[in-house]
This record gives C-alpha cells, sequence and structure tokens, in this order.
C-alpha cells in the first residue's frame, strides 16, 4: 500500500521536467497532426492523375486505334483501367479508385467496374464536381483533336477516399506510430542535462545555513537561469541589510538601556544604606529586583544580537573541555549564592570546531538556568563526552524541569513555562539554541535522574588534521 501511494505521488506530484516532457510530446503530434491534415486534405480531392493529359491522350489512342476491334479494344481499356487503379495504390479497393468511361460516336464504349453510366461531364476539358445518386465526383473530360472520342476520367470525394488516401501514404503515419512510445526517453533524459545548471542553484540554495545570506556563488551564463539567480542575490541582500539593521537596533537599544538600569540599581542601594521604614525597604526592594531583571534581559539581548551576528564568522578548533572548566569556575559564584555545588565529570579531551564566543553563551545560559531553578544546596551536573563521533554536553539540575509538551516552545524567544514561579526573560533556552544550530548541532531536553531538567548538546567532533597536508 505504502509503496502504491508513493507511486501515485510521484505521478501526481506537479513537476517542471513532466510539463516540459509533455510539451515536447504535444509539440511532435501538433507537427505530425499537421503532415496527416495536409494528407486528408489532399486525400478528399483525388484529382492528381487528372491534371496528367498524358493518361487522357494513352486512352485516346488506344480506343481510335482499335475502334475496328471491339474486343481488343476493351481489352486494352481494361488494361489501362487497371494501370490507373494501381497508379492510384487502390487496385484493391474496388470502386474507390479512379472511373474511366470512354464515348465513341456518342455510345459509351467503356466504363470502369462500379461506375454510374449516367456520369457524364460537360466535355469543356476544366476539372468539374458532379453529383450523381448523392454522391459527389471530381471529374475531367478530354476530346480527341481528330475523331469523336471523348475521355473521362472521375473519383469520388468523401471520407472513404481520404481514409484510401492515408492508407496509400502510410509511410507519413508509420514513423509516428514507431517513435510515440520511445519519445518520453529521450524527451526526459534531454530535459534532465539541459536543466543541470537549474539542480546545481537549487543544490547551493539547499546547503545554506539559516544565517547565510551571502550571494550565491554559482554564476550561470543561462540568460534566464542568470536571471532569476540575480533576483535571488538581490533578495538576499535585502534580507541581510534589513537582519543587519534589526540587529544593530536591537544591541543599540540594549547598551543605551545598561547606563540607566546601573543607575537605577545605584541609587537603589544607596537608598537601602539609609534608614527607611519597612515599607520603604519593601519598595526598594522591588525596585532592585525588577533593576537586576531588566539588567539580565538586556544582557541576554546582546548575547542573542552576538550570536545571530557571529553566525557567518569562521569556526576554529576549540578545546571544549578546557571552555567549559572556565565557565564553571566563572559561574561558581553565582552558584555558592545558594549553597548550589557545580559538579564536572569528563573522560579526555574534546575539541570542537566552532566560536567561542558562541560556545560561551551556550554554556552559560545552560548552567545559568539549571542554577537558577535548583532548589538551595542542591547540585548541578555537567558532564562532557564523545559519543557516536559527536562531543555531547549533558547539564542536569535537581529544579521543577518542564513538562514533556512544552519542551519544543521552551526554546522560542520569551516564551516560558507558565508554571515556572521563577523570574526570567524566556531568552536563555532560545540563545543557545541557536548557538548549538550555528555549530551544526541540536540541544534535546528530558528528564533528570530524581527529578529536575536534563539538557543534552550535541555538537559536531573537530576532525584532527594531518602534519604536512
Amino acid at each position: 500500500m505504502n509503496f502504491l501511494r508513493r507511486c501515485w505521488r510521484v505521478i501526481a506530484e506537479p513537476t517542471l521536467v513532466r510539463r516540459l516532457m509533455v510539451v515536447q510530446v504535444l509539440l511532435v503530434l501538433v507537427m505530425w497532426g499537421g503532415v496527416i491534415a495536409i494528407i486528408v486534405h489532399n486525400g478528399g480531392d483525388s484529382s492528381g492523375y487528372l491534371k496528367s493529359i498524358r493518361n487522357f491522350e494513352a486512352v485516346i489512342s488506344v480506343a481510335d486505334n482499335l475502334a475496328g476491334q471491339p474486343a481488343l479494344q476493351q481489352q486494352s481499356l481494361i488494361t489501362i483501367d487497371r494501370a490507373l487503379r494501381d497508379d492510384f495504390e487502390s487496385s484493391d479497393l474496388g470502386e474507390i479508385g479512379p472511373i474511366l468511361l470512354v464515348w465513341q460516336g456518342g455510345r459509351l464504349v467503356y466504363h470502369s467496374k462500379g461506375a454510374p453510366p449516367d456520369l457524364r461531364g460537360s466535355g469543356t476539358d476544366e476539372m468539374e464536381t458532379l453529383y450523381i445518386q448523392d454522391k459527389r465526383y471530381r471529374a475531367r473530360t478530354v476530346r480527341s483533336p481528330t475523331s469523336d472520342t471523348q475521355v473521362m476520367m472521375a473519383g469520388p470525394v468523401g471520407v472513404l477516399n481520404v481514409f484510401v488516401t492515408i492508407n496509400s501514404r502510410g509511410y507519413f503515419l508509420l514513423p509516428l506510430v514507431i517513435s510515440l512510445p520511445l519519445l518520453p526517453l529521450p524527451a526526459w533524459w534531454s530535459i534532465r542535462i539541459a536543466m543541470r545548471p537549474w539542480r546545481r542553484v537549487a543544490q547551493e540554495v539547499a546547503a545554506r545555513g539559516p544565517h547565510d545570506l551571502t550571494p550565491l556563488r554559482f554564476k550561470p551564463p543561462h540568460r534566464e537561469l542568470a536571471a532569476m539567480v540575480d533576483s535571488v542575490n538581490a533578495l538576499l541582500l535585502r534580507v541581510s541589510q534589513s537582519a543587519l539593521r534589526e540587529r544593530s537596533f536591537i544591541a543599540d537599544a540594549a547598551h543605551e538601556l545598561r547606563t540607566p538600569l546601573a543607575a537605577m540599581r545605584v541609587n537603589a542601594e544607596a537608598l537601602q544604606g539609609q534608614d527607611n521604614g519597612p515599607v520603604q525597604r519593601e519598595l526598594l526592594n522591588g525596585i532592585l529586583s525588577s533593576g537586576n531583571r531588566a539588567g539580565r534581559l538586556v544582557g541576554q539581548l546582546l548575547q542573542l544580537m552576538r550570536s545571530d551576528a557571529t553566525g557567518n564568522e569562521p569556526h576554529v578548533r576549540l578545546a571544549l573541555d578546557a571552555l567549559l572548566q572556565d565557565r564553571l569556575a566563572a559561574l561558581s559564584g553565582l552558584a555558592s549564592r545558594d549553597g548550589i555545588e557545580l559538579e564536572l565529570a569528563m573522560a579526555e579531551p574534546v575539541c570542537v570546531m566552532g566560536q567561542h564566543e558562541s560556545l560561551v553563551s551556550l554554556v552559560d545560559n545552560l548552567v545559568e538556568n539549571a542554577i537558577k531553578y535548583s532548589p538551595p544546596h542542591g547540585v548541578v551536573r555537567v558532564s562532557l563526552s564523545r559519543v557516536a563521533g559527536q562531543a555531547l554536553l549533558t547539564v542536569e539540575d535537581q529544579g521543577p524541569g518542564i513538562v514533556p509538551e512544552l519542551r519544543e516552545r521552551v526554546f522560542d524567544r520569551f516564551f516560558r513555562d507558565p508554571q515556572q514561579t521563577k523570574s526570567g526573560s524566556g531568552l536563555g533556552l532560545a540563545i543557545a539554541a541557536s548557538a548549538a544550530a550555528s555549530h551544526g548541532g541540536r540541544i534535546e531536553l528530558g528528564d533528570a535522574q530524581g527529578g529536575g531538567l536534563l539538557a543534552q548538546v550535541q555538537l559536531p567532533l573537530s576532525v584532527p588534521q594531518t602534519p604536512g597536508v
């Protein structure tokens, strides 16, 4: 059943190759149809043999020379009649072939088999159309210049005569009948070869990452495809400029916000040192908490902009184990405020191809989230290993975790689990996911042993360079 569905999908799905193949086949059919139309048109008027005066002269000569020998005259005229039918290539079709009638002295001395006895022309030596018994004939009558002999040749005009003509000229139709079943294969092959530059452009576009907005490198010489590539490059340039302006605006706004937020925090801390009442102290604590949250949001916005901006920077070989040790040491002060212990487990050095700042953002956001959501005096376990050619970084906390149905949505910017009570901006996991994607990796969330959230990051390992290569 699945095989039949795939076959039907291949047949029913519109493709440009199939469209071009159909056009080619239809073009061939139209061309051959024109040839057949000409044959049919000529077949409808079987007067070609009427234009040759030599046929009439031969019949007149035989009729005049054998006028005194009726039996021999009849035999000779029969022979000529058969010869005319053979020339028409329809001697086996009886009355459909040319009709011959001979008069001498006003008396009909010979007529072809099946010819109407009352078929008589005007005798003006001109092509004429005669109607006998609801049948149409094309005829010509020629008189002897030396005697009273008259010779008429006529032929029926109609659909049956058209079929006779097609049958007699079947060599026009035979190539079509033979080649039609074989047309799709050469048509498909020729179109596939012709569309090779198109496939090359499609492959280059498909190989692009989400942050690669540089112009397409392949420059096709073909006019139609070159116009499309130029349009795509112009679109990429406009999108790149728009994204750059957006990042610059957010980064500038975030930088501008840091100064007033810092000033507000300093003033609030200074007011806390004064002798204030309980109400004032509570308000100041709220102001400090909001300022800290706003400051963290600004910092994460700057991280996000840096992560997007470094998407096109070259990757270098980095020791992920050393970077992880440095970042855990830097975050140990944040963890110690709530008595949270950071554990690091590594079996061997692990190197990846990456960007230092982007990987720092990845590690910091995952570890900071684990610290923030872990209970006091909890443990955050971080491990680094190699699994199936990938670097596997895991961060495990003892917090409330995230329900399975929301584990994909939490990577969206500014989305937060509605059940979380901790303050946050909803950007931490989005920054981590963006950093992992820029390195060709991915992040998966799961359940930690004993409760909590388990974040697993897979990154491609760096292939060591061979000396001298």
